[in-house]
């Protein structure tokens, strides 16, 4: 049935799709359909007629935030890849929700437009960061998204402003309501001085490669931090660098990193967090609270 649909509606979709260049722990899983939607219409044609159907889903960003803990995805994967139109007008940005972050800190930098350096870092799309309120540096999307495009729970496109977005700490509206979907957003920005942007940027890049382990695949921290601590501290504390289950490994280099160091699988990376949650728990009494999705 759902071949038919895909078939007559002209769908790009690939069968049993591997998913390891989808995900950034590089996790070697497949899924069932993996569908890239050409515009808006088309992606809410697909999921009003996979909510009809009561097909599973799952709209994926660029997969640096995701945890896969099964070996394969009965239901279909929907990337917004193709969904990446910008525009600028002045210091008001428009871009869509498959738009790469990192492209879009430094496209924008370029542009001599302020405010979003911090993000030249964060390896996701726009629309899957503006929905986990993505941050770095003390500075998170919020400060920046004016409104929103989405399809809503009822299949209609609408805006919402940043008023109704209800933002925190790597939270925002989304997380709670996951069948609204970011179709664009409205970036409000600040005229800046380009080489002194793309200087922090630089020195930004190299702090992360001194610090962090991205020579291999991971999906950044995997805890947040808790008010007035560090989570790698915490971890590191617990003598818990280098501790590894499977092909997983707690990082050498910083604690809050969990990295794919030899064919780890979700589950290897489950059963770490909640080794190192255990651990945390028993010497500092603090509930780490995850950054990470983990999906079935």
């Amino acid at each position: 049935m759902i071949r038919n649909f895909i078939k007559e509606n002209g769908f790009e979709c690939y069968y049993d799709a591997s998913l390891k260049g989808y995900n950034t722990y590089k996790i070697d899983i497949k899924c069932k359909y993996l569908i890239f939607p050409k515009n808006r219409d088309e992606l809410a044609l697909l999921i009003k007629y996979l909510k009809e159907s009561n097909i599973k889903y799952l709209v994926l960003g660029n997969g640096s935030n995701i945890i896969f803990s099964s070996i394969y995805y009965d239901g279909v994967i929907i990337r917004l890849d193709k969904l990446k139109k910008l525009v600028i007008n002045d210091t008001t940005v428009e871009v869509e929700a498959g738009y790469s972050l990192i492209k879009l800190s430094m496209d924008i930098s370029f542009c001599g437009l302020s405010g979003l350096e911090f993000a030249s870092g964060i390896p996701g799309q726009i629309g899957a960061s503006v929905a986990m309120n993505a941050g770095a540096y003390n500075h998170s999307l919020s400060e920046i998204v004016e409104s929103v495009e989405v399809l809503n729970s009822s299949g209609e496109f609408v805006i919402m402003t940043n008023s109704e977005l209800d933002f925190k700490y790597r939270d925002s509206f989304f997380k709670k309501n996951k069948d609204y979907v970011i179709i664009s957003c409205k970036l409000k920005l600040a005229k800046g001085d380009k080489k002194e942007m793309l200087e922090v940027i630089s020195r930004r890049r190299v702090r992360r490669i001194e610090s962090q382990p991205l020579s291999y695949p991971s999906a950044g921290s995997v805890f947040r931090n808790p008010e007035g601590m560090h989570a790698g501290e915490l971890i590191e504390n617990c003598g818990l660098k280098g501790y590894s289950i499977g092909g997983a490994m707690i990082s050498r280099k910083h604690a809050n990193f969990i990295i794919n160091y030899d064919n780890a699988s979700g589950n290897d990376i489950v059963e770490l967090i909640n080794k190192i949650k255990v651990e945390v728990y028993k010497k500092y009494k603090v509930n780490l609270i995850l950054e990470q999705i983990i999906v079935d």
